[in-house]
C-alpha cells in the first residue's frame, strides 16, 4: 500500500489478521514497528500523522499472567549452583531488585556501604554488532535502593575474591571483561536453575530474582509507592498491575490494625462494652 493510503481502519484489519494466527506479544511488537515506521514518515511530512497513533487502532490484550516468585529456599539453591564468581550476581538481584543488565552494570562506586545503598546509574547493555556496551538504566532512570546486611557482606566477599578498581564493574567474565548476558544466561544461569531443582523455561530466568525482592518487600508490608522506586518503575500502577496478587490479605490486617488502636483507648473499649 502507498503511504498516504494506510487508515487507522486498514491498520485494525491488518491487526484482526495477524492475530488469528500471532501470539498477542507478537502482534503487539508488528504494530510497534510499523508504528516506528510511520511515525518517522510522518516526522519527514511523507503522510501528515501516523494511523498507528489513531485512538481506534487498539492493540490486542497480553493474557493475563500471574508471576509466581521464587522461595527463599530456591533462590539459596540457585546461589549455592551458581559459580563463586558469579554468586553475589545472584544476591544482589534477589536482595536489591537490580535487572540483570544494571546488575552486570554496577560499579564499585555505585555500592556506599556506609549509608547502606546502591546507586542504580548504569546497566551492561547487549547492543547487535557491538557486544556489550554500557549505558544509562532502562528509560535512563537511575534510582537509589537499599543495601541490606546480607548484601552487603556478599559483595564485600565478592570483591575480597575479585578486587576491581573504584571506577570498575564489580562483576565481569573470566577475563575481567564486562559479561555477556547470553553466554551467562546459557553456559552459567540455566545449569544453576536446573541445579535448583526448577525448569531452565523463561519464567526461571535470571529475572526471577527480581519478582522475588518485589514479593519479600510486599510481604513485609512495603507500599507499591516504594516498590516501584526501588524498582525503577515510572508508573507504580505498572508495579501494582504485576504484583497486586502478592499483596498480603487486607481483610485481617485490617482487623487487626483497628483492635490494636482501640485496645489502646480503655475509654472506647468500656463505651463499646
Amino acid at each position: 500500500m502507498e503511504l498516504r493510503a494506510i487508515r487507522p481502519s486498514a491498520v485494525q484489519q491488518w491487526m484482526a489478521g495477524a492475530s488469528r494466527d500471532l501470539a498477542p506479544s507478537y502482534v503487539r511488537l508488528l504494530l510497534s514497528t510499523l508504528s516506528s515506521i510511520l511515525g518517522a514518515a510522518a516526522e519527514d511530512e511523507v503522510i501528515v500523522k501516523n494511523p498507528c497513533r489513531s485512538r481506534t487502532v487498539q492493540a490486542p490484550p497480553l493474557p493475563p499472567v500471574r508471576v509466581v516468585p521464587w522461595t527463599v529456599d530456591e533462590v539459596r539453591l540457585a546461589v549455592s549452583a551458581l559459580p563463586h564468581r558469579y554468586k553475589a550476581t545472584a544476591v544482589v538481584a534477589s536482595g536489591c531488585g537490580l535487572r540483570q543488565g544494571e546488575t552486570f552494570g554496577l560499579r564499585v562506586c555505585d555500592v556506599d556501604f556506609l549509608r547502606q545503598r546502591v546507586e542504580v546509574r548504569q546497566q551492561a547493555k547487549q547492543v547487535t554488532g557491538q557486544g556489550v556496551v554500557i549505558a544509562p538504566p532502562k528509560r535512563g532512570k537511575t534510582r537509589t535502593v537499599p543495601l541490606p546486611e546480607t548484601v552487603a557482606a556478599a559483595l564485600a566477599e565478592h570483591l575480597r575474591a575479585f578486587p576491581a578498581e573504584r571506577d570498575g564493574l564489580v562483576f565481569t567474565n573470566t577475563t575481567g571483561a564486562p559479561i555477556n548476558r547470553g553466554s551467562f544466561n546459557d553456559r552459567v544461569w540455566k545449569p544453576a536453575v536446573v541445579a535448583a531443582g526448577l525448569e531452565p523455561t523463561r519464567h526461571n530466568g535470571f529475572h526471577a530474582l527480581r519478582h522475588h525482592y518485589a514479593s519479600v518487600l510486599l510481604d513485609a508490608g512495603v507500599s507499591i509507592r516504594a516498590l516501584a522506586d526501588y524498582l525503577g518503575h515510572t508508573d507504580p500502577g505498572f508495579t501494582l498491575r504485576v504484583y497486586t496478587h502478592l499483596l498480603p490479605a487486607s481483610e485481617d490486617r485490617a482487623r487487626q490494625a483497628v483492635d490494636a488502636a482501640f485496645s489502646s483507648v480503655p475509654a472506647v473499649s468500656q463505651e463499646v462494652r
